[in-house]
């Protein structure tokens, strides 16, 4: 079922839409703003103050204070709390490790943005039902406290495009060369259009062998040597923060085949353009590798 196109001023809740225009009235958010921190600064010894130690953001914290306001109709509003329960509260994500639902916001100027959260507060007060008027506080949990852009960006690459070039014997004329000084024109260029770190989604699929993927301007790399694939068989490794995974086509774990130097936990994209790189074996030149990743945002 698509997503539903958000107005300014509009949330979706897993699907449940509130906000301006609907209604449940949003009164005030707090929580969206810088997200909370988890220091680890360290009293220094025999002496005045602390050393700084590394800053990390902890899970974001987004509460709304809201009303349902349906004048004259209890049992709509009594019906919009079981949609706002129902969403909220599915076992496939209150049950599952690394899972969440969606949470969409829409401001002014901006472009719907996203975060994938827990429900850890949903509180109606139901004294004035009778007249269709349901006050409600509603609390999520975002582990993960980055925005990311409403709409996914796929990319597939063929096998062995290098940026140096170079021919495969034998060549037959006529042979057309490009430049490549537009890197916007050549395969194996990312783009992230956000300005924090994006976590791609990477499919290989077959036939190849002894699979390496290469962020150039980092070198960060995974590499799967003892990976093989036949044709149409493919393999998935998740980057995103909560899942990290690498899967079969059939849902199985293939992390074994992850070499210990390869940090899927470090492997992102960074804000703006950047090449990725990936050689493998493959001797039908059928093989391709898909990345699919989220522009990611500091702020709304």
């Amino acid at each position: 079922m698509p997503e539903a196109e958000l107005l300014d001023w509009q949330y979706d809740i897993g699907g449940v839409v509130i906000g301006d225009g609907t209604t449940v009235q949003v009164i005030e958010t707090t929580g969206l703003g810088r997200p909370p921190v988890r220091d680890s600064d360290v009293d220094q010894p025999s002496m005045d103050g602390q050393f700084a130690g590394p800053d990390y953001w902890a899970g974001r914290q987004i509460q709304f204070d809201a009303a349902i306001r349906i004048p004259g109709q209890a049992d709509a509003c009594h019906d919009m709390v079981a949609a706002l329960q129902a969403a909220t509260d599915p076992a496939a994500v209150r049950l599952v490790g690394g899972q969440g639902l969606p949470l969409r916001v829409k401001r002014p100027g901006r472009p719907t943005k996203r975060l994938t959260v827990r429900a850890r507060r949903l509180d109606p007060e139901y004294r004035q039902v009778i007249h269709g008027y349901v006050p409600i506080d509603l609390e999520f949990l975002a582990h993960d406290p980055t925005f990311y852009a409403d709409e996914e960006t796929t990319t597939e690459l063929p096998l062995g495009w290098l940026t140096g070039g170079g021919f495969a014997a034998p060549v037959t004329a006529p042979i057309y060369v490009q430049d490549g000084t537009v890197a916007a024109d050549r395969p194996g260029w990312v783009t992230n259009l956000g300005d924090a770190d994006a976590w791609p989604v990477i499919r290989i699929t077959g036939p190849c062998s002894n699979v390496t993927i290469t962020h150039v301007a980092s070198g960060r790399s995974l590499a799967l040597p003892a990976l093989t694939l036949d044709a149409g068989q493919w393999v998935e490794i998740d980057t995103r923060p909560g899942y990290r995974t690498v899967t079969w086509d059939n849902g199985g774990n293939a992390s074994a085949y992850l070499t210990p130097a390869s940090r899927i936990d470090l492997f992102t994209i960074p804000p703006g353009q950047s090449e990725m790189r990936w050689t493998a074996f493959d001797g039908t030149n059928t093989a391709r590798l898909r990345l699919t990743w989220r522009d990611a945002y500091i702020a709304l």
